[in-house]
């Protein structure tokens, strides 16, 4: 009999403990007025961030021009360069464990 049918189906899954992020790219950061302070509650109202996911983190495709003051969960490092070569700030939300399922 193949190893695959004698072993159990079930017990420990990872998938429960994921953090999923809402990715979210520096150019689509754009569109806001410069000196805005984007966070969680302006990107759901835009429409920028749709959908139900836990956590939002700032790729960085795009370009951004202006100042901007970005409150979210993570940064990528090249986005983080570009939002502070901008003039911009970079602030990370500390939301302690993630919740559990």
């Amino acid at each position: 009999m193949p190893l695959i049918r004698r072993v159990p189906k079930r017990g420990f899954n990872n998938a429960r403990h994921r953090v999923s992020y809402l990715p979210i790219n520096v150019g689509s950061l754009a569109e806001f007025a410069a000196g805005t302070v984007v966070d969680e509650k302006l990107l759901r109202g835009s429409g920028l961030a749709r959908g139900r996911f836990e956590r939002i983190k700032i790729l960085s495709d795009g370009d951004l021009a202006h100042r901007l003051v970005v409150h979210a969960d993570g940064f990528s490092e090249a986005a983080r360069n570009k939002i502070v070569a901008a003039g911009g700030e970079c602030h990370i939300i500390s939301r302690g464990a993630p919740p559990a399922a």
